[in-house]
């Protein structure tokens, strides 16, 4: 069976820079389906121009998607194929898609992805920093309050952590890195990737953040910035126990500290009490 011959939803994963990553099937499933939903119709016209895909294009964007959504509902119920592409890289990657894809299934339409590039995968492959365990937590938020918090709430996470960030908020986002992850913890700024400029460093985060003060060409264009998790033996849990105890040392003989941070985090007292012992014993 050819790829068009069932309505489907194609998630058409397109370049982020180098239009050489496009593949051919993606080339294909977009000269074949009805209709290709894309985030900027301005900006995806070029690409298809790129490769003589004449197919009609419409927009879906976060301020139409739930309406968009419905429309190409009823195409696919029609017996319509639709690819979904979103600016650049794998659509619903921090870009629009999300509501269109569970809807489609809910009506139990299939949806294939057709893979290529994602600037976040491409970015942790050249990094050099740990690629077994890693969480995405996309754009932090604008204001720095509010990404002081967020990043407080990943300090004690041990899988290498990857953003998206803009580069005007670049400079400002490493100085809240330094504050809150310390300036030892390696991070690795991959900008531009699979374009004329790309660069990929990775630094200590204090190293990193003074390589951008200093080069305003690094404030510029698309940015990933990925940062390595807590290094050491110890868990997160095991952190926060650390943490709690250090606390209560302070003021309290070690039974009680142990007593007490048992209750809290709800770990064995003999545990902690074996905790607290080696933490007085520093």
């Amino acid at each position: 069976m050819s790829e068009n011959e069932t309505a489907t939803l194609y998630i058409v994963a397109t370049p982020i820079g180098n239009l050489s990553d496009m593949s051919q099937r993606a080339i294909d499933v977009l000269q074949h389906v009805a209709v290709i939903a894309a985030e900027d119709t301005r900006h995806s016209g070029h690409l298809l121009q790129h490769f003589s895909i004449t197919t009609p294009i419409v927009s879906l964007h976060e301020h139409n998607e739930q309406q968009r959504s419905e429309v190409l509902l009823t195409r696919l119920q029609q017996g319509e194929s639709v690819a979904l592409i979103s600016d650049a890289g794998t659509p619903l990657i921090s870009d629009p898609g999300y509501r269109l894809v569970s809807l489609v299934r809910e009506h139990g339409i299939l949806v294939v992805p057709v893979p290529g590039s994602c600037a976040l995968i491409a970015a942790l492959s050249a990094s050099g920093l740990p690629s077994d365990r890693f969480a995405f937590e996309g754009f932090l938020p604008s204001k720095q309050g509010a990404r002081q918090q967020a990043l407080q709430n990943l300090a004690t996470e041990n899988r290498t952590l990857i953003f998206y960030e803009s580069p005007r908020r670049i400079q400002a986002t490493l100085m809240d890195m330094v504050a809150i992850f310390g300036k030892d913890r390696s991070a690795c700024l991959a900008r531009e990737l699979t374009k004329l400029h790309e660069t990929i460093e990775t630094k200590p985060l204090a190293e990193l953040l003074d390589w951008v003060a200093n080069d305003e060409n690094q404030q510029r264009g698309e940015c990933v910035l990925l940062v390595e998790g807590v290094k050491q033996q110890q868990s997160a849990d095991e952190v926060e126990i650390n943490r709690v105890l250090t606390i209560l040392l302070k003021e309290l003989p070690v039974k009680k500290a142990a007593a007490i941070t048992s209750s809290l985090l709800e770990v064995s007292k003999n545990t902690a009490y074996d905790m607290a012992l080696k933490l007085q014993h520093k």
